[in-house]
């Protein structure tokens, strides 16, 4: 029987080779996205997808840096939306031509998708998500003053700008999105967390200058579309315990209880697994049904119980 499955995608998958970044190479890897997908679609499947941008828009913002005084600055909504579009073709061109290798009668297409946020979220008085490239201390001391950006120190490495990252409230095209979806059209959207949007003072909708956390916006559509699924492609086949350590352990399956147990341990790394854990125990406890985290290879294995890590009501 056919399920509903909103598959989440990090923006690292689309970028194989930190080395080759160009627009050719990440075709080349969506196009393998695309094939770790194909079966599901194969299946029957209805899906929608979920794909990160967190290096995409890191180069937008570099060009941005480098043309500074020739050309205007990209707010980050715009940025959102960029990559929302040139990923989003990417992955529609890669599955038609997946589907296409495989002789089924399915079609693919990307929603430019604006996400409601609250900007009264604490998010934007604690930014906390760190974007574009690495400054000296001078530097970010400038664009603080000039700019008004919130800069801190990462870890040895430089200064870097960090924005909100609020919680996603709504998303303003999921009549559209259930639509594509029920009919069977494979649909890319709320790509890089969906472009941030709130109220202004008129009551009109406008961009805020924020990102949403990607797998924050897959679990809000797995629980809006009422999915069978939420599942969530990382690196790794299985959540591990103990990461690294001698003693590490894969995970097969857990209840949500024995996830947010971990979580409370410390066991999750919080700029990797822990929002990836969060966002499944949201969508689990939400509608009842399962979650899972796995990698691309592994992706058809999982959803036969046959791999990844399942997170049980």
């Amino acid at each position: 029987m056919s399920k509903t499955l909103v598959i989440a995608v990090g923006g690292n998958a689309l970028i194989e080779d930190p080395h080759h970044v160009s627009v050719p190479a990440q075709y080349l890897a969506a196009r393998h996205a695309a094939q770790s997908l194909g079966g599901l679609i194969a299946a029957g499947n209805n899906l929608a997808i979920v794909h990160g941008n967190g290096p995409q828009v890191g180069f937008i913002l570099r060009r941005a840096e480098l043309a500074r005084g020739v050309m205007h600055e990209v707010p980050l909504d715009s940025c959102v939306a960029d990559t929302q579009g040139a990923l989003g073709y990417n992955l529609q061109m890669a599955l038609g031509n997946e589907i296409h290798a495989r002789g089924l009668k399915r079609s693919a297409a990307t929603v430019v998708t604006q996400v409601l946020v609250d900007k009264k979220d604490s998010a934007f008085s604690h930014p906390v998500k760190p974007i574009g490239g690495f400054m000296d201390e001078a530097e970010a001391m400038r664009r603080s003053k000039e700019e008004g950006w919130n800069v801190v120190e990462d870890a040895g490495r430089g200064w870097r700008r960090v924005v909100p990252s609020p919680q996603p409230i709504s998303i303003l095209e999921l009549d559209v999105i259930r639509a594509l979806v029920e009919s069977g059209v494979v649909t890319i959207a709320a790509g890089g967390g969906g472009i941030p949007v709130a109220p202004g003072d008129g009551g009109e909708i406008e961009g805020v200058e924020a990102v949403i956390d990607k797998d924050k916006a897959a679990s809000l559509l797995a629980r809006s579309l009422n999915a069978d699924a939420l599942v969530i492609s990382t690196a790794v086949p299985r959540v591990c315990i103990d990461f690294g350590k001698p003693t590490q352990k894969e995970l097969d399956v857990i209840s949500v209880a024995e996830a947010e147990a971990l979580a409370a341990e410390g066991q999750f790394a919080p700029g990797s697994m822990l929002p990836k854990i969060e966002a499944v125990c949201a969508f689990v406890k939400a509608t009842g049904n399962e979650g899972l985290i796995t990698d691309p290879a592994h992706l058809s294995a999982a959803l036969e119980g046959r791999s990844g890590t399942r997170i049980v009501p």
